[in-house]
């Protein structure tokens, strides 16, 4: 095997490990990562700890429309969009990035991580299949996903100016509210905080995630 192979080997189980870390399902591993189906589960075994989970992956966009769902969506996608910026990055690195990042504010604000990555990277495929679109809300100026097919909505309220009146009092902080709100107004200064706060930060254990299927 030469040095080159050795190397580049070595990225790819580097890539796996953080991918599995983050909660990559092993369809999506597959698809991303050149190794062997043989190598990622028993890769995924060494790190998780058990076999990697069955199933079929999230294929309806209705999910992201719920109250706190869409919440977490929204805030993850405008993260996801300013990382999306770097035209020198790899592929899937505004993708770890942006949900590293979100995992971290969710932390840092003591909430809980309601986007698993599987929903995450779902989240961009319907954006890029024009299935869901980020629209402006009408008070807030914050921008939150919606379905595709409702085209400009000038009139669009979102969920944290409106809540659902069977969402109840909200648990999460002021701060929260805040920085989803500036970051889906476009905000770069909130991002740029946002990935400061990060820095600083210790690496925190995987959030807990609320099991939201």
């Amino acid at each position: 095997m030469t040095t080159k192979s050795v190397l580049r080997e070595v990225r790819e189980i580097q890539l796996a490990t953080t991918l599995i870390q983050l909660g990559a399902r092993l369809q999506f591993l597959e698809s991303e990562v050149q190794l062997s189906r043989e190598r990622l589960v028993r890769l995924y075994k060494e790190i998780k700890g058990v076999s990697p989970p069955k199933g079929l992956l999230p294929f309806s966009a209705d999910w992201y429309m719920t109250w706190l769902a869409n919440i977490h969506s929204s805030l993850f996608f405008n993260i996801y969009q300013h990382m999306a910026q770097d035209a020198s990055a790899q592929p899937l690195e505004p993708l770890i990035k942006a949900y590293e990042m979100y995992l971290q504010q969710v932390q840092l604000q003591g909430e809980t991580a309601i986007l698993d990555f599987t929903r995450a990277y779902t989240l961009v495929r319907f954006h890029a299949s024009k299935i869901v679109q980020l629209t402006s809300c009408s008070r807030c100026t914050g921008k939150f996903i919606t379905h595709g097919y409702e085209g400009r909505n000038r009139g669009y309220v979102c969920v944290l100016c409106r809540p659902p009146s069977r969402a109840g009092k909200p648990s999460r902080s002021r701060q929260f509210t805040e920085l989803v709100q500036s970051e889906g107004a476009g905000n770069a200064s909130a991002t740029n905080r946002a990935a400061a706060d990060a820095d600083a930060a210790p690496s925190p254990a995987p959030a807990r995630r609320v099991n939201a299927r």
